[in-house]
C-alpha cells in the first residue's frame, strides 16, 4: 500500500516531478501537513504514465476512474462528519416514518375507493387532503422550531402522527370521516419543517446543501409505503394498516429521542431574539422577502410535483392501464424511487454550481417529460418518463432548498415551513386537477398538459432570477 496526504479532499500529493521521485513504486517520504487527509492507495494497480502530472488538481483528468471516485467518496464522507452525524441520521428517520403516515391514503386509494364506490375526483381530493393539512401545519411546526427548537417539534409531531394513525384504525366509517383522518395525516407532511431544520443547524454553510438533501431523502418514506401498504391491505384490509404503522411510528419516537441533540440553546441565543412570539406575524414578515416568493414556487412546481403524483399515482395506474392494486404500487414505488434517491445529488451539485442554475435545467426538463406523459403513451414508455419526471423533480427539490438554506439562515425554521407549505399546496392542487379534468374530459391528459404549462412558467421566471442575481448562480 502506497500512503499519500491530501490538502484538501480535491488535491493529492505528492508531485513526483516536483519532488525529484522518479519511482513511482517508492513511498512518498513528504513531511504531512497537521491538517492533512490520510489516503492508501495500491499504486501498483494505477493504469498510471509517466507523464502523469500527480499536481494538476483531480487526479480523474488522466488517472484511473476508480481514483475520482475514491476522492468523490473521501469529499462526501469529510461533508459528513463536519457536523453532528446522528442528529442528521434522526432527521432522516424522522421524515422517512412521517412520508409513509402523509401518503398512507395515497397508497391505499385504490382499496378505499372501492370501499366507498368514489368517482375520479372524489378519489383525488380523498388523496389530496393529507397534503393539503401537511402544506398548513409546516408553516406552524416550521415556526416551532425556530421558537421551541427543532427536537421538541419533532417530538409533538411523531406524537400526533400515533394519534393519527391510530385514529383511522379506528374511526374511518364513511367517507366524511375518511376526509377528516386524512386532514388530520397532515402532520406527517409537517416533518419536513422539523428535519431540514435539525439537519441545517448540524452543519456548518458549506455542506449544508447535502446535510439538507440526505436529509430530505427521507421522502424514500413514499417508496416503502407505496410498495407494502398495498400488499398489506389485499392481506389484511386497508383499515387495518393504519394500525400496523403505529408500530414503526412509535419506535422512531425512541430514536429520534435518542439520536438527536438538543437544539434548544442554539435556538434561544441565535434565533429567537429575532423570531416574532405569533406565528403569522413571523411568517408576514419573512414573506416581505421577494425571493421568497419566487421559491414557494419552485417547491411548488418540483414537490408538488414530486408528492402530489406520487399519491396519485396508483389511482392513475389502475384507472388508465387496468393494473391491479398492487402493481399499481410497485410502478409508484418504482417512480418515487428515483426521486427520492437523487434528491441528495441535487443538492450537492447546487453547492457546487449554484441553485439557479441547477434549476435553469430542471424546470425545461420536467416540461417536456409531462408533456410527454400526457400523450398517454403504452404503459412501459409512460412508467420510464414517470421514473424521469418524478426524479428530475427529486433533483430539483435538493436545488431549492440549498437556496433556502443559504438566503434564511437565522429563520431556517419558518423559511423552510413557508416554503415547504408551497410544496404541499402545489401537491394538493396536483392529484385535485388531475381529477376534475378526467371527470370533465374522460382523459388524464389535459391535467399533465395543464402542469406542463405550471413548470414553464417556473422556467421563465428562474430566468430572470437568474439574470438578477447573477451572483447566487
Amino acid at each position: 500500500m502506497r500512503v499519500f496526504w491530501m490538502t484538501s479532499p480535491f488535491r493529492i500529493f505528492p508531485d513526483y516531478k516536483r519532488n525529484g521521485l522518479e519511482n513511482k513504486e517508492r513511498l512518498a517520504e513528504i513531511d504531512r501537513p497537521p491538517t492533512a487527509y490520510v489516503v492508501h492507495i495500491r499504486l501498483s494497480t494505477l493504469p498510471v504514465q509517466r507523464s502523469m502530472d500527480y499536481s494538476g488538481g483531480l487526479l480523474g483528468r488522466r488517472g484511473s476512474w476508480w481514483v475520482q471516485l475514491c476522492e468523490v467518496m473521501t469529499h462526501f464522507l469529510t461533508a459528513v462528519k463536519s457536523g453532528h452525524w446522528p442528529t442528521l441520521l434522526g432527521a432522516w428517520l424522522h421524515l422517512t416514518i412521517s412520508f409513509m403516515v402523509w401518503l398512507l391514503i395515497g397508497a391505499l386509494g385504490v382499496l378505499i375507493a372501492d370501499t366507498f364506490g368514489l368517482t375520479a375526483t372524489e378519489k383525488v381530493t380523498a388523496v389530496a387532503m393529507p397534503l393539503l393539512g401537511g402544506a398548513f401545519l409546516r408553516v406552524i411546526a416550521g415556526w416551532s422550531c425556530d421558537w421551541f427548537g427543532a427536537k421538541r417539534t419533532g417530538v409533538a409531531v411523531l406524537i400526533c402522527e400515533l394519534i393519527a394513525v391510530l385514529w383511522g384504525w379506528l374511526g374511518i366509517h364513511s367517507y366524511a370521516e375518511l376526509m377528516v383522518v386524512g386532514l388530520f395525516l397532515g402532520i406527517g407532511g409537517a416533518s419536513f419543517a422539523v428535519a431540514l431544520p435539525l439537519a441545517g443547524r448540524a452543519y456548518p454553510l458549506a455542506h449544508q446543501g447535502l446535510a439538507l438533501g440526505l436529509a430530505a431523502s427521507g421522502n424514500i418514506g413514499t417508496v416503502v409505503i407505496m410498495f407494502f401498504a398495498p400488499r398489506w391491505g389485499a392481506t389484511i384490509g386497508w383499515q387495518h394498516v393504519f394500525g400496523v404503522m403505529a408500530v414503526p411510528v412509535l419506535l422512531t419516537l425512541v430514536l429520534f429521542l435518542a439520536l438527536v441533540r438538543d437544539d434548544r440553546v442554539r435556538v434561544d441565543a441565535s434565533v429567537r431574539r429575532g423570531t416574532n412570539a405569533r406565528w403569522w406575524h413571523a411568517a408576514a414578515e419573512l414573506m416581505q422577502h421577494r425571493s421568497m416568493y419566487w421559491l414557494c414556487f419552485a417547491y411548488a412546481v418540483t414537490f408538488g410535483g414530486f408528492v402530489g403524483l406520487c399519491s396519485v399515482l396508483p389511482i392513475f395506474f389502475h384507472d388508465q392501464y387496468g393494473m391491479d392494486l398492487v402493481t399499481a404500487g410497485s410502478m409508484t414505488a418504482l417512480c418515487g424511487l428515483g426521486g427520492s434517491v437523487i434528491r441528495p445529488l441535487g443538492g450537492y451539485v447546487a453547492d457546487r454550481t449554484g441553485g439557479v442554475r441547477t434549476l435553469r435545467l430542471i424546470f425545461p426538463t420536467i416540461v417536456f417529460l409531462t408533456i410527454g406523459i400526457g400523450y398517454l403513451p403504452p404503459i412501459w414508455v409512460a412508467v420510464s418518463l414517470m421514473v424521469l419526471a418524478v426524479g428530475v423533480m427529486g433533483f430539483g427539490n435538493g436545488a431549492v432548498f440549498q437556496l433556502v438554506s443559504e438566503r434564511f439562515q437565522k429563520q431556517i425554521g419558518l423559511a423552510s415551513g413557508l416554503v415547504g407549505a408551497a410544496g404541499g399546496l402545489g401537491g394538493f392542487l396536483v392529484p385535485i386537477w388531475l381529477g376534475v379534468f378526467k371527470d370533465m374530459t374522460g382523459t388524464y391528459r389535459t391535467g399533465f398538459w395543464v402542469f406542463a404549462v405550471v413548470a414553464a412558467l417556473a422556467w421563465i421566471t428562474t430566468i430572470s432570477i437568474r439574470r438578477r442575481h447573477s451572483s447566487t448562480a
